[in-house]
């Protein structure tokens, strides 16, 4: 049985620093320095999400919005509730900065 993970995600990009800022309703709020052309925005995002979650950047994928700011994510690899449990002790973290 093949264990995924979806994740929606709200990307600004050219945000200045590479970040996960939040989570509100289901939704990942980040920021990539990378501008949104040719893709390197969405590559910023998968390198930052690979570091972060200690997963693979092959086992990242975007599902949908390749071209918009919202974004809908499949993480091999995970299960939904570990990843919202990875993802909470990043903010957390992140927060305490």
């Amino acid at each position: 049985m093949e264990v995924f993970a979806v994740l929606r995600v709200r990307l600004i990009p050219k945000g200045g620093r590479n970040a996960l800022t939040g989570w509100v309703d289901g939704v990942l709020s980040a920021r990539v320095s990378a501008p949104p052309i040719d893709g390197a925005a969405n590559k910023a995002l998968i390198e930052m999400l690979s570091d972060k979650l200690a997963v693979s950047k092959s086992k990242i994928s975007i599902l949908s919005g390749e071209t918009s700011r919202n974004k809908l994510l499949r993480i091999e690899g995970v299960t939904s509730s570990d990843l919202e449990a990875k993802l909470a002790l990043l903010l957390i973290r992140s927060s305490k900065k």
